[in-house]
């Protein structure tokens, strides 16, 4: 366990994790909490649905720029504060979209919440990091992506409740007020969080020498396309249910349900198998496992059987992959960054981003062919990932309380 501060308890670091992964998940939720009511905006506002959407659209565009700004700022300025200011600047924007008195006002607010947004998930890493040993950040990073897992699947249920209940205020209201309670703790104990960032990362670090950096590729982009192409299988399966297998949304939920399920329990698992195999044998056993779902979803498609309903016998393959392999591989790839922490983690996110909605545009005129054309397309996304993992040979990284490669 490593701090800038004096040495905290166990209990104290694992407090600390568990306020910077709510911020992290309050940052998520800025679009699926708002998602239920955004079919309504057009009416509320006197607009259009294209306009509309925006609303969302706006969101992602400034998180994408919030990545990059962070990642650099974090240098300078330090996580502690930074992480503290980003989630006081979201707590603001979410209270002030709620004065909106016309949808352009909001969409402007939006794109600024969006990129405030990004800073927890941008900073979370590095304080994890900071508070753990390599060991304990798998663990701690395995954690969050299982928490994380479940808000895109309960804050839409949540959103909807408080547009029915309320209006669309109410969810914009809840962020603000969470986000400011989780300031004020935060402030109250300033120490709890590591203030690695202002004198001990290194301000010469740049994302061009990540670009350069073989190894950090290596790691971050294969993590980028074994997660990229769950999420474009995702994103893009409901269409293909129901238009090419004649299901419901039902059968998408089922498959959901069972995919996010193996996931949270294998990745809880992920810290165990690093400290039986290994750090490396346990990523590139995660990215196999990864292609093998792939493969047997591709094989499941050219056979012709279609049945919706068979999707959640063949999809948790895909979850188990990266459960084993994510928070491992994450946490290598910051290694790998040489302290460069917050630029490292936001090139990840950066990568996640891209492969999914690049992934998401590109197999979307193909979906009438059903799902051969998408198991193709996530066979090709995974693969990548694999060749990465195989043909780029890792140089030694070193950690505290280094882990057995």
């Amino acid at each position: 366990m490593v701090s800038n501060d004096s040495a905290i308890s166990k209990t104290q670091a694992v407090i600390a994790c568990a306020l910077i992964i709510a911020g992290t998940v309050l940052g998520l939720a800025g679009i699926d909490l708002v998602l239920p009511a955004v079919p309504s905006l057009p009416a509320i506002f006197d607009t259009d649905t294209a306009t509309a959407q925006l609303v969302l659209a706006l969101y992602v565009a400034g998180s994408s720029l919030g990545l990059l700004v962070f990642g650099s700022l974090a240098a300078h300025i330090g996580r502690r504060r930074l992480f503290i200011g980003s989630l006081a600047t979201f707590a603001a924007l979410s209270a002030l979209a709620t004065y909106a008195d016309s949808i352009e006002m909001l969409i402007i607010v939006r794109l600024f919440q969006g990129a405030a947004a990004s800073g927890a998930a941008v900073l979370a890493p590095g304080l994890i990091r900071s508070l753990f040993s390599e060991l304990g950040s798998i663990r701690a990073i395995a954690a969050m992506g299982s928490i994380e897992s479940l808000t895109p699947g309960l804050a839409p249920i949540l959103g909807a409740w408080l547009f029915s209940a309320y209006d669309w205020t109410a969810s914009f209201w809840i962020t603000a007020i969470l986000c400011a309670v989780l300031c004020s703790m935060m402030l109250l104990r300033p120490k709890m969080l590591p203030s690695i960032g202002t004198k001990t990362t290194d301000t010469k670090g740049s994302y061009s020498a990540l670009f350069k950096n073989s190894t950090y590729l290596r790691y971050a982009l294969s993590h980028g396309f074994v997660l990229g192409g769950l999420l474009v299988f995702v994103f893009t399966v409901p269409a293909v249910i129901v238009q090419t297998m004649g299901g419901t949304i039902d059968d998408f939920i089922l498959m959901q349900i069972v995919g996010v399920s193996s996931f949270i329990i294998v990745s809880n698992f992920a810290g165990h198998f690093v400290k039986w195999f290994g750090v490396e044998r346990v990523i590139m056993a995660g990215t196999v496992i990864a292609v093998l779902g792939s493969i047997g979803l591709l094989t499941y498609a050219l056979i012709g059987r279609n049945d919706p309903t068979d999707l959640k016998l063949l999809f948790w393959l895909l979850n188990v992959g990266l459960g084993i392999r994510g928070g491992p591989g994450f946490v290598r790839a910051l290694t790998a960054a040489g302290g460069d922490d917050d630029r490292g983690s936001a090139l990840i996110i950066l990568f996640i981003t891209l492969t999914t909605a690049l992934g998401t545009a590109a197999i979307a005129p193909f979906i009438p062919h059903g799902l051969i054309a998408l198991t193709i397309a996530i066979i090709l996304m995974e693969l990548f990932a694999l060749a990465l993992m195989v043909f780029i040979a890792p140089i030694k990284v070193t950690d505290h309380n280094q882990l057995p490669t």
